[in-house]
């Protein structure tokens, strides 16, 4: 008999974890309760930890972060694009070279 993966939501983790931290449950009794491993409540300890900085970040430093990342993007397509152009180029000017030697 195989257990179907049960999938917790960011809200649920967090108040998991929170409730270890803030209320100081202990991890055996929220392991009990929510039927966990203690390395899994861990993992999403360590995951909060890592994230925290999201949370004290200003609307205005993620939206400046997105338009940095999009000008990048948009600079790279159009240095790709510039790219295929010259390759276009370059093979147009190899078949040429060929047909005029005779090898096409």
């Amino acid at each position: 008999m195989t257990r179907s993966r049960r999938t917790f939501t960011a809200q649920e983790k967090a108040a998991i974890v929170l409730r270890h931290l803030v209320d100081k449950t202990p991890v055996s009794d929220l392991c009990d309760e929510f039927g966990l491993q203690p390395t899994q409540i861990y993992a999403w300890q360590k995951q909060l930890a890592a994230n925290a900085a999201m949370a004290f970040q200003t609307p205005r430093q993620s939206i400046k972060q997105d338009d940095a990342k999009d000008r990048k993007i948009v600079a790279l397509e159009a240095k790709i694009q510039q790219k295929n152009e010259v390759v276009a180029e370059l093979l147009q000017e190899h078949v040429q070279l060929k047909k005029e030697l005779g090898e096409l």
